[in-house]
């Protein structure tokens, strides 16, 4: 009746009342018994997301992307740290991994080395990478040619085509918002009504992004508000307004987005109840026209611990 009731009623509906058919949980053993995983100081989230794209062709059907997101490699993010996540980014063995920028806080010092240790990822169809505000901050420049020469592709309004069993994907990435993000240009040479994939750090892109039509955008940046306090909620609050692509899954129009809580930290070198993550994303094909009652996203645990529970249904 009232609006806080209101805000309440939606958060309820969007973050709790999944459907109990489409779920399971799946444990596997080769990531549950990683010694990278319980090397990795705080907590270690790992989710897997099936997500039915719009438009996407049956030779995609199962193609897994990993996300890795703000691992803000510093005096408070060792190496090490990065080298245990790098370990289980590769036994989840995706075919894609993309990062969403933010590798480094304040220090130059800190590219070469972080670079180094991605250039251990493995996947099928490689490495792709977008850059951050912090990125931009201590040499944007500097760091997508540290990047380039471990074979990590960096699209700086770009897009790239991917192709599998004669089907096609794009991919397209931009600079960060505020630093130069043109989604026009990144999106130029693409077909209309051709599945894309945006990569874009700073998840205020989404809004860009359904303008166009796309179907899904990776982001990160927000670190799922790193800190959650009981009662108080974290930095963005706690309203479901507020907390709006601010973690996981959402969509705005037609457009879905996933916000990864990310791997390191910002300001407080600590997570409070919002650990770090390393979504992994199937995608599917989902067909326009298609009933509303087809799920857009369903989710699988690893059994490790901090595994989020969020679902969503699938737009007319």
């Amino acid at each position: 009746m009232s609006p806080p009731l209101g805000r309440w009623a939606a958060l309820r509906n969007r973050y709790l009342a999944r459907p109990r058919t489409n779920y399971r949980l799946i444990h596997s053993e080769s990531v549950r018994d990683c010694d990278a995983v319980h090397r990795f100081r705080g907590g270690l989230g790992i989710t897997a997301q099936r997500i039915w794209l719009s438009d996407l062709s049956e030779g995609f059907r199962g193609f897994r992307i990993l996300q890795l997101s703000d691992i803000h490699h510093s005096l408070f993010v060792p190496l090490d740290q990065v080298a245990a996540v790098v370990e289980v980014s590769n036994r989840l063995k995706p075919d894609l991994v993309a990062l969403t920028g933010d590798f480094v806080s304040y220090s130059r010092s800190s590219i070469e080395p972080v670079a180094e240790i991605l250039g251990g990822l493995r996947a099928r169809a490689g490495v792709v990478a977008v850059l951050g505000n912090h990125d931009f901050r201590v040499g944007a420049d500097a760091l997508e040619r540290a990047l380039r020469r471990r074979r990590i592709q960096v699209l700086r309004n770009r897009h790239r085509l991917l192709q599998r069993r004669g089907a096609r994907l794009y991919l397209a990435g931009v600079d960060d918002y505020g630093y130069g993000a043109d989604l026009g240009e990144a999106m130029r040479g693409i077909p209309e009504d051709s599945p894309t994939i945006l990569l874009a750090h700073n998840p205020r892109l989404v809004t860009a992004a359904a303008c166009r039509g796309i179907g899904l955008v990776l982001a990160g940046h927000t670190h799922g508000g790193q800190v959650n306090l009981p009662l108080l909620g974290t930095v963005y609050g706690r309203s479901p307004e507020k907390m709006r692509f601010k973690m996981g899954w959402d969509r705005l129009g037609c457009t879905q987005i996933y916000v990864s809580r990310g791997i390191g930290t910002i300001v407080l070198p600590l997570r409070w109840r919002c650990p770090a993550e390393v979504p992994l994303l199937e995608l599917q094909p989902h067909q326009r026209g298609e009933s509303s009652s087809s799920l857009y996203f369903v989710q699988r645990s690893y059994g490790i611990p901090w595994t989020t529970s969020t679902l969503g249904i699938a737009a007319d």
